[in-house]
């Protein structure tokens, strides 16, 4: 929590569910139909994206810090995880996996990968089932690489190492 009574301040790393990891540029006030509105500048340098969240609406909206240290932890373990693929038609799965993507939660993100991962020594992915897991591979990297301090190719290379020794185990 912040001095400002705010829950993020400038320069914080934040989880926005749609985009991923973002860092607060400012808060700033902005006239909005005659109101005064409190808002959260937010940039998304991967999407070369500016987004401006309402103070009051963070929470509600799904803005949240970093994951914590056991939260990290547990997605790792289940990345370890045996994939559980359910046997619905693929666009139905397809949605499945899109709104856990976009639920911001590192471990529904985790479950994704998990599930879509393929292995050398497995069969290809479709261009949809590839499409989903490079976006949950992307999202739960650039996080881990914001926690860890690292760059998201590093933090891609502890991931696919957790993925690795859940196909060798």
């Amino acid at each position: 929590m912040s001095k400002t009574g705010l829950d993020f301040g400038v320069g914080d790393h934040v989880v926005y569910p749609a985009h991923g990891v973002g860092q607060v540029q400012g808060i700033e006030t902005q006239e909005v139909a005659g109101y005064s509105l409190e808002v959260y500048v937010i940039t998304f340098d991967h999407e070369k994206m500016t987004l401006r969240v309402p103070t009051a609406k963070a929470r509600t909206a799904g803005l949240r810090s970093l994951a914590e240290g056991t939260v990290v932890s547990q997605a790792l373990i289940t990345l370890k995880g045996r994939a559980r693929v359910k046997r619905t038609m693929w666009s139905r799965r397809a949605q499945e996996y899109e709104a856990k993507i976009n639920s911001g939660d590192l471990i529904s993100i985790a479950e994704v990968v998990r599930d879509l991962h393929r292995a050398e020594n497995q069969p290809e992915q479709s261009y949809s089932e590839r499409q989903l897991y490079e976006s949950a591979l992307d999202r739960m990297a650039r996080e881990v690489a914001a926690i860890e301090r690292i760059d998201r190719d590093a933090a891609i290379g502890i991931l696919n190492k957790n993925l690795i020794k859940a196909v060798a185990a």
